[in-house]
């Protein structure tokens, strides 16, 4: 860390000291929170991005949306902010490292700390895809390692951020980091938390490897490799990584998200398991083996494979016994033999199978495309056709993939562009959406959208930040695809009502806050309560209704327990107006009845109360029980 000249303070609160780091969107700071007194990281983003009021908007709502991340492997979100047009975050100080750091000093991790680093990196992940968060920029740097080696994965809320304009930033361009790409990122493609799961594949494979699979001149070189290169092995590179590893990197880095771990949490299942030296789901799915030399399955070999280099196997072998060394050539020369006989099988045993690589068909015509799946031997199966700014009629994917086998005869779908051409669509009801979830149900119609800011609640609803309050053109009507729908939000310091929270505890009240554009006041207070248990929130400050605006500190009152009441007097009174006073909701206690003496009780007071256990003025807790003597022989 260097130190700073310039001591700026932001917003009243945080003054910067040190410089952290430069990133690729924005400079990370130490600084001082001036409030709670205590050393914060603050991440201030870069001028061009905070020129853009869309993506501004965007980049709140997700700071907002990581705020509510909380778990240990997540470097939490403590505020957002701007201050003078330049918009910030503060999070939590590491005192640690990046993994980037490490990476550049050590450049190999052995696989047991490797595994360890990337089993906390897949929890971290696995909570935020749970709670709706891709993050889309896994990489060492956004990687952060304690003191005592505790993971922690930050910026989720600048890589979601800006990887929601849009997905192309321009054409033909995506934002992230090449070297850790997923395929369907790279080619600007919706992507979910499998996308996060082939990238903390590529960070395993460079901790155990040295480099990433896939190396280049240009960004956009590697991109491709992603795309349409197959993933080397990371034994190509490091021999002696374990074998259970290797198919577990393998695994995470299939090309098609549907082939690899479908969740981050399957991924860390298969780790631990690892770790912990039990079989892998990995292995099994690319064929199970026993023993550390056994001999593996493999795919068939295709024309263009069918010859390839191998390391020689290092260190002596134990498992025989040494040789004359003067029938050494006549070893070598049958070994040869035996290779490129086993090779000559393999390749006759392809031929005979029909097995192809499939062409790289995107950007031709559906006439080229076409020509060419069948001189290869390959059909045309189903055809997807979406509007696209290609010319009509392109090629815009395939499935399978280029460069993937397949045998002759085979279907191969295709996804076609139509152009600008339109297809009629059924506008969906928003309302009441999070803008999220109003932009994932557009992008499915193939919709785009525009945001219209209101600085009033309408009349009669309940509004909230980053809600869709109308939209134009309303739910079911008719439009085509390519349309725009304008969704009306409330500006950014916008008023609107305080939302209900008694009777919740206080982590779901700091959930609904975080929802609400607000945060949970660090100054608590307490009163009794008659009606929440305690610990359940009874009241807020401000109070429910009352308006107020994002990012507003909101304080919880919660309940201490039951109130003391004054008990009332009701000897000489019947049993049934005893009953009465003591079960008013103003009193709330709990009769009891037992029967008086005949000694003491007479035709006149027969149904009368003679005496109670608590007497008349006591103070006491509300839901007590009071006993009642009754000279009655029908006591209920």
């Amino acid at each position: 860390m260097e130190p700073v000249n310039d001591q700026r303070l932001y917003s009243n609160r945080y003054q910067v000291t040190h410089l952290i780091a430069r990133g690729g969107m924005a400079m990370v700071y130490r600084a001082q929170d001036t409030l709670l007194n205590r050393p914060v990281a603050l991440k201030i983003l870069y001028p061009e991005l905070s020129a853009d009021p869309l993506f501004v908007e965007r980049f709140r709502r997700e700071a907002q949306a990581a705020a509510n991340l909380s778990h240990p492997n997540i470097v939490p979100v403590f505020d957002w902010g701007a201050d003078a047009g330049t918009y910030f975050i503060v999070m939590e100080l590491i005192e640690g490292t990046s993994l980037d750091e490490v990476l550049r000093a050590t450049r190999v991790l052995s696989p047991a700390r490797a595994v360890n680093i990337a089993t906390q990196v897949a929890a971290a992940l696995g909570y935020a895809h749970r709670s709706g968060v891709v993050h889309r920029d896994v990489k060492p740097g956004n990687i952060l390692i304690t003191s005592d080696n505790q993971v922690k994965v930050t910026d989720f809320g600048i890589a979601q951020a800006v990887s929601s304009e849009d997905q192309l930033v321009v054409e033909g361009s995506v934002m992230g980091t090449a070297t850790y790409f997923s395929p369907e990122q790279a080619e600007g493609a919706v992507v979910d938390g499998r996308s996060d799961v082939y990238s903390l594949g590529v960070v395993l494979f460079q901790m155990v490897c040295g480099r990433p699979p896939f190396i280049g001149d240009t960004p956009v070189e590697v991109s491709s490799q992603h795309v349409n290169s197959v993933v080397p092995s990371p034994t190509t590179f490091k021999p002696d990584v374990p074998n259970d590893l290797d198919a577990i990197i393998m695994h995470a880095l299939a090309k098609s998200p549907g082939q690899r771990y479908q969740s981050a949490d399957e991924f860390r299942a298969d780790l631990l398991r690892f770790s912990e030296g039990r079989p892998v789901q990995a292995s099994e799915r690319n064929n199970a083996f026993f023993g550390a030399d056994a001999t593996r399955a493999v795919a068939a070999v295709t024309p263009g494979e069918r010859t390839q280099a191998v390391p020689v196997m290092s260190g002596p072998r134990t498992d025989v016994k040494r040789r004359n060394s003067s029938r050494r050539p006549l070893i070598v020369s049958a070994v040869v033999v035996l290779v490129l006989a086993i090779a000559g099988l393999g390749y006759l045993a392809t031929a005979s199978k029909g097995v192809t690589t499939m062409p790289n068909i995107t950007g031709e015509s559906i006439e080229k495309a076409t020509a060419t799946l069948t001189g290869d031997g390959l059909v045309v199966g189903t055809t997807k056709q979406v509007s696209s700014s290609k010319r009509s009629g392109t090629v815009l994917s395939s499935d399978p993939r280029a460069g993937s086998h397949i045998s002759k005869g085979e279907s191969v779908s295709l996804t076609v562009s139509l152009g600008h051409a339109t297809a009629p669509v059924t506008v969906p009801d928003l309302t009441g959406m999070t803008l999220s979830d109003a932009e994932s149900e557009l992008q499915t119609e193939l919709l785009g959208f525009t945001i219209e800011f209101t600085p009033t609640v309408p009349v009669g609803q309940t509004a909230a930040p980053n809600t869709v309050l109308s939209q134009t053109p309303v739910g079911g009507t008719q439009s085509t695809t390519g349309s725009k729908i304008t969704l009306v939000v409330l500006a950014p310091n916008s008023k609107y009502p305080m939302p209900n929270l008694a009777g919740d505890t206080t982590l779901q009240a700091a959930s609904t806050l975080g929802q609400s554009g607000l945060t949970v006041s660090t100054s608590t207070a307490t009163q009794c309560s008659n009606q929440y248990a305690s610990g359940l929130v009874v009241a807020t400050s401000p109070a429910q209704s009352t308006l107020v605006s994002a990012g507003q500190a909101v304080e919880l009152i919660t309940s201490s327990g039951y109130c003391n009441v004054i008990v009332p007097t009701v000897t000489g009174e019947t049993q049934s107006q005893a009953q009465a006073a003591l079960t008013a909701p103003t009193e709330g206690l709990i009769p009891s009845y037992t029967p008086a003496p005949a000694s003491e009780c007479s035709p006149e007071n027969q149904g009368t109360v003679l005496a109670q256990s608590v007497p008349g003025g006591s103070s006491v807790l509300y839901d007590s029980t009071i006993t009642l003597t009754v000279c009655t022989t029908g006591i209920q």
